[in-house]
């Protein structure tokens, strides 16, 4: 993958120049760059304000004012944003290690909650942007825009940008806003693409209730067989390695086989037109339940620690790379001659997002809050604010959508085209700048440490407030639960969905998926290693 990514830097060209020489100059500064993110980020690291994102996008637009000056004018950027490079070499590891990374138990008994959010609240953000839009947009001449571009619109500006907000709140002293975010913001991610990509297909210019219906039979379809693709690539490379036991002669073949599994599923999906992102993740999913446990002890510190560390450089390199195409002269040039609309095109953008948020966070929260029993299970007024904040960011996915939509090999020359493509990077620098920096400070006013006694509590298996992430794979913790009493009515069913079903399916997990497909206490034996024979 990262000889991939080089190539890709050098086949975009730097500077105008095609010269081998330059190639290598241009992707020494970038890399050059990304050392100095990474430890100005750790010097950071406390500072109320800045996080790593901001301070990667800052350093990305510095170094585009210096190239944008050396070259007169001529050029501000080392590398041209490309949506292709985003999303076939720097997406998949984010969102793979997402994935892998969760805390499976937690995460789908708090499903309905997340998807909640993650889903139904996109739609109704979308369905927000998008009629505003329509209404104000089509009186302004901005050029030649029809209804779906103002609907791509609306799916562009409902993805939020979840890795920023992530590096500001903290797991411990918040849990459940960090399980809420964290889980919104993959599933937002998803729904958004999906949504996106579901709109290319359509003749939006003559609505019905016939398009309509056939929209959303498109948008289901792409959702589940996307997660059907994802789950499928997970259980193959989980056989496969349970089979062949590959680590008894090489670690390093499962370590990348693994690897290899993972990014097919996701250029799988994207040759059948499908989700890529819900397929990587649902597929980073899986393997951690299955594929991780059966893979030598060495391979799984390797494994952990390695997709760990692509998706932190390919969010440093997002930020870093957003932050100088921000300058690219060329769009710019094309949108000068009406700056005042430029200006009121983000504006309005930028409300309408504001307005998209809070659309469906506070009517959700509240429809939620009907559902829990006990004060610690709801979510508070203060938390609510917080949630609407913190998802205000828009990041690179809004800003790969809009090249993707458009612009056509990263250029453009129409005038409408350019006006939205710079409103977009206006838009994205904006919230991420501003609110990002004031998420943190934010977050201490409305929830003070001293009341976060939630942190210091036992999880509660009833409640939310339980974190998403943890440093141990999620089956590493099923045992703590084994005194939970279950549900074994349809009345508790009722009640409790969340628990029983994940009662029932830990029954069929053990009865007939863990035998095939291995995962944790049917690891394969390796007399070698003292860790996985005690494990058994």
């Amino acid at each position: 993958m990262g000889l991939g990514v080089v190539a890709h830097l050098v086949r975009l060209g730097v500077l105008g120049s095609t010269s081998d020489h330059a190639s290598v100059v241009s992707i020494n500064l970038f890399v050059a760059l990304l050392c100095a993110c990474i430890v100005l980020g750790h010097l950071l690291e406390e500072n109320r304000w800045v996080n790593e994102s901001i301070t990667a996008l800052i350093i990305g637009l510095c170094t585009g004012v210096v190239i944008l000056l050396t070259t007169k004018g001529k050029s501000s950027h080392i590398l041209v944003f490309s949506e292709d490079l985003f999303f076939i070499y720097l997406l998949p590891p984010i969102i793979f290690n997402a994935g892998f990374q969760v805390k499976k138990k937690q995460f789908f008994r708090n499903f309905m909650t997340i998807t909640l959010f993650g889903a139904v609240g996109t739609m109704i953000s979308f369905f927000t942007i998008s009629l505003g839009a329509i209404s104000i947009f089509s009186r302004m001449n901005i050029g030649t825009l029809d209804v779906g571009d103002f609907l791509a619109i609306g799916a562009i500006f409902s993805a939020t940008d979840s890795v920023c907000t992530l590096q500001v709140l903290n797991q411990d002293e918040t849990p459940l806003l960090y399980s809420l975010v964290f889980g919104e913001g993959v599933v937002n991610d998803a729904t958004s693409v999906v949504l996106f990509n579901a709109l290319q297909n359509f003749d939006l210019n003559q609505i019905d209730v016939a398009v309509v219906l056939k929209f959303l039979g498109n948008f289901c379809y792409l959702f589940l067989s996307s997660t059907f693709l994802g789950v499928f690539a997970g259980l193959l490379s989980a056989y496969i390695i349970k089979k062949l036991y590959i680590g008894r002669h090489s670690t390093d073949r499962e370590v990348a086989l693994m690897m290899l599994m993972a990014y097919l599923s996701y250029m799988l999906a994207e040759l059948l037109d499908l989700s890529g992102i819900l397929t990587v993740f649902f597929c980073g999913i899986v393997m951690s339940h299955y594929t991780w446990h059966n893979v030598t002890e060495s391979s799984r510190v390797t494994t952990k620690h390695a997709f760990a560390t692509l998706s932190f450089i390919a969010e440093t390199f997002l930020f870093l790379y957003v932050g100088m195409d921000a300058l690219d002269i060329e769009k710019w040039e094309f949108a000068s001659d009406s700056p005042g609309k430029s200006i009121c095109i983000s504006s309005i953008l930028l409300g309408l997002v504001l307005v998209g948020r809070a659309a469906f966070v506070f009517p959700l929260s509240f429809l939620s809050n009907l559902t829990k029993k006990t004060p610690l299970e709801k979510i508070t007024w203060r938390q609510q604010i917080v949630i609407w904040w913190a998802g205000l960011m828009r990041g690179a996915v809004s800003i790969a959508l809009a090249y993707n939509k458009f612009t056509r090999s990263g250029h453009t020359q129409l005038h409408g085209n350019a006006i939205m493509i710079t409103s977009t990077i206006t838009v994205v620098l904006f919230s991420t700048m501003v609110f990002g920096m004031m998420t943190k400070p934010l977050i201490q006013f409305l929830l003070p440490a001293s009341s976060n006694t939630v942190a210091s509590e036992p999880s509660s298996p009833k409640s939310l407030h339980s974190p998403l992430l943890t440093s141990m794979q999620g089956s590493d913790l099923e045992n703590a639960t084994a005194s939970i009493v279950r549900p074994s009515s349809l009345r508790m069913l009722l009640s409790k969905p969340t628990h029983t079903v994940h009662y029932y399916w830990r029954k069929f997990d053990d009865a007939l998926m863990r035998p095939v497909f291995g995962g944790r206490g049917f690891v394969p034996f390796s007399p070698g290693s003292p860790t996985e024979q005690s494990g058994r």
